[in-house]
This record gives C-alpha cells, structure tokens and sequence, in this order.
C-alpha cells in the first residue's frame, strides 16, 4: 500500500495521527489508564480528528469537506478540553501537557487554513 497518495498528504491528518499515537500511549499509563470514561472519551475525541479528515476528504464536494473538517476542528479543541481536565486532577504533568496542547493548536492552525484555502472562489 503506498501512502501520500489522498488525505495521507494533509498536514492536519498526519498530525492529528501523531496525536492519536501520543494520547493511546498517554492514556495507557498511571491511573488515566484506570479512568475509564475520561480515558474513552479523550480517545474518541483524538481519533475523530483524523477520521473526520479522511472523511471529509472522500467527500464530493469542498462544502461537505469543509463540514467535516469543522467536526474535527470542534474535536480538537474537546481533546484539548479534556487534556485541561488530565492536568486538573493529576493524570498528566505539565510537560506532558504541554507538548499534546501545541499539537492541537498546531491542528486546529492547519485545519482552519485549509478551510479557507477550500472556500475561495
């Protein structure tokens, strides 16, 4: 299977992978692991970003890929909800937040510039 050839190209897809990565193997660890609803929810939240992406993209028209591509916006920022929330009560330190954090913005940077590329006439 080659990649690069469809969404795999589209920079908030691959990040939002890389976050996908990074929340699996945050969520596995320490007492987040043992929060079950948090835990399943921030997941969810992360892998809706990428897959809304891919969805969008298989989409016919850029007005449904822009609709998607605001569904993954809107999840990235739950995602970044919910990251507050790991901090508030210990799940995560400062320096793991942090790094997740600037990915979402980096996502939600990525998404919204494609959404205007999208909408010019």
């Amino acid at each position: 299977m080659k990649a690069d050839k469809g969404f795999e190209k589209i920079i908030s897809w691959k990040k939002a992978r890389e976050l996908n990565k990074e929340i699996y193997r945050l969520t596995t660890a320490t007492e987040f692991s043992k929060d079950f609803a948090l835990r399943d929810q921030i997941r969810r939240a992360s892998i809706s970003i990428s897959s809304n992406i891919a969805e969008g993209f298989g989409r016919k028209t850029n007005k449904e890929f822009i609709y998607f591509l605001n569904v993954a916006q809107a999840s990235c920022y739950e995602v970044k909800s919910q990251l507050y929330l790991a901090l508030d009560i210990g799940y995560v330190s400062k320096l793991e937040f942090e790094p997740l954090f600037c990915i979402c913005d980096e996502i939600s940077k990525t998404i919204f510039g494609l959404i205007k590329h999208l909408q010019k006439p």
